[in-house]
């Protein structure tokens, strides 16, 4: 098991889940033992973060970053959906060069604020210049006042792609999301708005994520 985040990186590198210099970069930047309060914080393992939520594993981390990569230039907009530990947040913020803004939405206020306080000690400046928004919300409808975005990012499974953040892609956008119901098949779509406004889907890896659902239904 990995003891530091380079470590993890390296393992992440010979396991071909990250090729690229910039999120190699960005991955060795932004350590997840800010976000995982637990000894085994490096392993490439979901980690329970509270209020049966967690944060994804390393390996989903580094997919999604690879899968976004060309889209997360500095000034563009982001909504990182269910963004739970605010790990993939600031993630999306770094390889950013910290020059845009991303919107994380969580539904759950304790882990927002547990969010913002990792994020915090990581990366004070992140939040300090508003690059970085933790907003208490329902991310099954977005959020329309940042709107559009080139980046989506949804950290939980939906059954259907929901219209909202369909709409809030901006053209040449991206959106990563896994879809599926729970306990049954799910996979990772990737969801690109061309620039006639045309949405095209790509189904990628098979996985198992929480479903995005309603507050009262999650606590």
């Amino acid at each position: 098991m990995p003891n530091s985040q380079a470590q993890l990186v390296e393992k992440l590198i010979q396991k071909h889940v990250i090729r690229t210099q910039k999120v190699i970069r960005t991955l060795t930047n932004i350590d997840r033992a800010f976000f995982v309060h637990n000894p085994k914080a490096y392993e490439d393992k979901p980690r329970q973060i509270g209020f049966n939520a967690t944060i994804s594993a390393p390996h989903m981390h580094g997919y999604a970053l690879e899968w976004l990569k060309d889209h997360l230039i500095p000034g563009s907009r982001v909504l990182d959906v269910g963004s739970g530990s605010g790990y993939l947040t600031l993630c999306m913020a770094e390889m950013m060069n910290y020059s845009g803004v991303v919107i994380g939405l969580e539904h759950i206020k304790e882990l927002a604020n547990s969010s913002i306080n990792s994020i915090n000690q990581c990366k004070p400046q992140a939040l300090r210049d508003n690059i970085i928004q933790i907003i208490e919300a329902d991310g099954r409808i977005g959020y329309s006042n940042c709107a559009p975005y080139k980046v989506i990012h949804v950290g939980a499974a939906s059954e259907e792609i929901p219209e909202a953040l369909i709409q809030q892609l901006d053209i040449g956008g991206r959106m990563v999301i896994p879809v599926g119901r729970n306990n049954e098949k799910q996979y990772i779509m990737l969801v690109d708005k061309d620039t006639s406004g045309n949405i095209i889907m790509k189904k990628e890896l098979a996985v198992y994520y929480i479903s995005l659902c309603d507050k009262s239904y999650q606590v």
